[in-house]
C-alpha cells in the first residue's frame, strides 16, 4: 500500500509546471517542493540512521525534519522527484510502527494534493489503518492521542468509531488530516465534538 502510494504521487507530480511545486502546502511554512524532498528523506529512512539523525538534531524532531528536506531538495523540481522515484520502492522504516508508512503518505500527499486542487481516491483500508494509529500515538511522536481524548470520531465511509465523549463524524480521510492538525479538514466534518476539536488543532 505504502508503494502504490508513492507510484501513485509521482504520477500526479509528474504533470506540475514549476508555479505549482512552489505552492504553499498544508505543512506550515513548506512548499510542494519541500513536502517532496522530505517524502524522498523519509523513504531512506532506517531505524539506526533515525536514531543517528535525531541525536545530531539534538532530539528536536523539526530540526531533523528541515535537515532531511534540505539534504533531499534538488536544485530543480525534476531532480528533487527523480530522488523519490529512486527511493519509492524502498522498504526500510524508522523505529515506528509500520502503518505510520501509511499515515506519512497519504497525509503529506494531501499536503501537496489539496493546495494543487488534485484529487485521489485512497484505499479504504489505508485511510481506516492510518487514522486509528494516528489517534493511538501520542502527540510527542507526531500522533494525536491527547487531542482526541474527549470526542469520538466517527467514519461516515467506514465502519469506524473511536473515542468517547461528543461525535465528529465525517469521510475517514477528513478525520485523519483533522487529527493531524490540518485545519482544511474540518469543513468536511460536523457534530457536537467540531468545537473541540478545531479549539485542541
Amino acid at each position: 500500500m505504502v508503494h502504490a502510494e508513492r507510484a501513485a504521487l509521482i504520477g500526479d507530480l509528474e504533470n506540475l509546471d514549476a508555479q505549482q511545486w512552489e505552492e504553499p502546502s498544508l505543512c506550515a511554512e513548506w512548499t510542494v517542493h519541500d513536502v517532496v524532498a522530505h517524502l524522498a528523506d523519509t523513504a531512506r529512512t532506517t531505524r539506526l540512521g533515525f536514531l543517528a539523525g535525531l541525536v545530531r538534531a539534538r532530539f528536536d524532531f523539526d530540526r531533523q525534519n528541515a535537515r532531511g528536506v534540505e539534504c533531499e531538495r534538488g536544485a530543480s523540481p525534476q531532480e528533487t522527484l527523480e530522488r523519490l522515484r529512486r527511493v519509492a520502492t524502498r522498504r526500510s522504516t524508522p523505529p515506528a510502527p509500520l502503518d505510520s508508512r501509511l499515515v506519512e503518505e497519504i497525509v503529506h500527499g494531501e499536503d501537496i494534493r489539496r493546495p494543487l486542487g488534485l484529487a485521489r481516491s485512497y484505499p479504504g483500508e489505508a485511510v481506516v489503518r492510518s487514522l486509528r494509529l494516528q489517534v493511538r500515538t501520542p502527540a510527542s511522536f507526531g500522533g494525536a492521542k491527547e487531542l482526541v481524548s474527549r470526542i469520538r470520531l466517527t467514519a461516515t465511509d467506514a465502519d469506524v468509531s473511536i473515542g468517547e465523549g461528543p461525535e465528529v463524524g465525517g469521510p475517514a480521510l477528513s478525520l485523519l488530516l483533522a487529527v493531524s492538525r490540518r485545519r482544511v479538514a474540518l469543513d468536511d466534518l460536523d457534530g457536537p465534538g467540531v468545537a473541540s476539536l478545531s479549539a485542541a488543532i
